[in-house]
């Protein structure tokens, strides 16, 4: 009964903070729902928030949750969620993506740990003409 409640497993659907260039040629960073399966997610819904602990006064920091519908992603495509300010980098990121695929509902948390939204850990982003760093598949 445990693994009915769980729902179905999710591949292929990652989330990334792309390192962009402005056309003012400032560093911007966005963060993109990268769909890399065979098929349109449907009524996809993301809810995001950061979170963390100020190391100085131990004071729990948390960012105003965000909500955001983006419809439907077709397959292979990258669909831009939000832009996201260096500042948050220290805290934790969380991505809470929820979408259905036909009559089945999928949800996943990706969660970017603190620090680690760095060009360190940046990769060449599948879907994407750019670098950045990426969770999930």
């Amino acid at each position: 009964m445990k693994e009915e409640l769980k729902g179905p497993k999710v591949e292929g659907i990652s989330v990334a903070v792309a390192f962009e260039t402005a056309e003012t040629g400032d560093r911007i960073y966005n963060v993109y729902l990268l769909n890399k399966t065979a098929d349109t997610l449907e009524n996809v819904l993301v809810s995001s928030k950061g979170y963390g602990v100020n190391a100085m006064t131990e004071e729990k920091i948390e960012t105003s949750v965000l909500r955001h519908s983006l419809g439907d992603v077709a397959p292979q495509k990258a669909q831009k969620i939000e832009p996201i300010m260096e500042q948050v980098f220290g805290l934790s990121n969380e991505y809470w993506i929820s979408y259905w695929i036909g009559n089945k509902m999928y949800d996943k948390k990706f969660v970017f740990l603190a620090e680690t939204i760095t060009e360190q850990n940046a990769i060449d982003l599948p879907l994407l003409e750019c670098t950045g760093v990426m969770l999930g598949e």
